[in-house]
């Protein structure tokens, strides 16, 4: 079986994060993405630390397997070899401030009337409409806007940006969905879309307990640090060497963690009979779980836990999860390719499991500023394939 876009050409002018996370996700699913990235320079990330023999591994981890090209698009000679490439892509997806592209005389209209099939997909802070349109934006800024570091961080403390990148890589999500959606309503219209995320649009989509709690009682939730804001007990807690979590998330669950406890009163007690007594006591129910659970290893209590059915796990740092055997298992750790002279790096894999699309074992290297300058414009020239 062959991926599901395979054949599909994306030109991919998108730098730092959320176009390139969006290009790699469309990548695995077989496209092909030629990375147009600007001479000299190129994008942001290969200067972004760390580095393995004066190589980005930031930089390979978001764009292996990718061609790369360099193009001025204000030189008449680059226009002509982006103009050839636009005739025989797919998709074109860009990350810059809105208006840059309609300066360059490649906004969606000019193109969509002179490549009808063409699918055009933009991520930007905040849009290509509404009085914002035209602010630059980072992840911590759409965090910030968008109500995410004000849910974020301890109890009382002060707002804190998600640990990982999230303003960008939801948008890129969305890229991805939005993409996909137009490549399937090509084929019924024979026509290509527009697709316009916001990176503010996409914080707002995600917040699906802030959005209810704050639409239904008119205030809106503050910081409740690790644990859910609507189910109890739904957090962290601390072992005799450490935290780990427990998240029983129906009356039936909190019985078997009462049981594993050794308290199964507790499960009866009025404040706690219901998910949303237990709500209303989430501190008085915390102190009386870490009571008992500092009376022994994490360890231990994660193996009784799993035996009762009661989700919880280990609080791992990204060492430990890389090396975590359900995680490798499903193939998520992969080499990146060393090609001769070059430095090895590491990706994650697909997260995307499909039947019938082989899990590769490595990923292809990260291409080279230019490096693919010659096959491109071979492949353009009908001289390779």
């Amino acid at each position: 079986m062959p991926s599901p876009l395979d054949g599909v050409i994306i030109l991919d002018l998108t730098h730092v994060l959320a176009g390139p996370f969006a290009s790699t996700q469309l990548q695995d699913f077989g496209a092909r993405v030629i990375k147009v990235e600007r001479p000299g320079t190129g994008d942001d990330t290969r200067a972004f630390p760390p580095f393995l023999q004066g190589e980005s591994a930031y930089f390979a981890a978001l764009n292996h397997g990718k061609q790369s090209i360099a193009l001025d698009l204000k030189a008449d000679a680059d226009r002509a070899i982006f103009e050839r490439l636009l005739a025989r892509a797919d998709v074109v997806l860009e990350n810059f401030r809105p208006g840059t592209m309609e300066g360059l005389g490649y906004g969606w209209e000019t193109l969509h009337s002179r490549h009808p099939r063409l699918i055009y997909g933009a991520v930007s802070g905040f849009g290509h409409t509404g009085p914002e349109a035209g602010k630059p934006a980072y992840d911590m800024v759409v965090q910030a806007r968008g109500g995410v570091m004000s849910i974020t961080g301890e109890e009382n403390g002060p707002p804190v940006r998600v640990g990982a990148s999230i303003g960008d890589i939801v948008a890129g999500m969305y890229l991805v969905q939005g993409v996909l959606a137009a490549l399937l309503a090509r084929l019924k219209t024979g026509r290509g879309a527009k697709i316009d995320i916001s990176m503010l649009d996409a914080q707002i989509a995600i917040q699906e307990h802030a959005l209810a709690i704050t639409t239904a009682t008119g205030t809106a939730p503050g910081r409740t640090g690790a644990r859910h804001p609507t189910i109890t007990p739904f957090s962290t807690f601390r072992a005799s060497d450490g935290f780990f979590v427990i998240a029983a998330g129906n009356d039936a669950l909190f019985a078997r963690l009462a049981a594993v406890l050794g308290d199964p009163v507790l499960a009866a007690d009025p404040r706690f009979a219901t998910n949303a007594a237990r709500c209303e006591n989430v501190h008085l129910l915390k102190r009386r779980i870490e009571a008992i659970t500092l009376e022994r290893t994490s360890a231990q209590w994660i193996a009784a836990l799993e035996a009762a059915g009661v989700p919880t796990g280990r609080v791992q740092d990204m060492a430990e999860a890389l090396a975590d055997p359900q995680v490798l298992a499903r193939n998520m750790v992969l080499p990146v390719a060393a090609e001769p002279g070059r430095p090895g790096f590491v990706a994650a894999g697909n997260p995307v499991k499909m039947s019938g699309v082989p899990e590769p074992a490595a990923r292809a290297a990260a291409p080279r500023l230019d490096g693919d300058r010659a096959a491109i414009l071979g492949w353009l020239d009908g001289r390779q394939g």
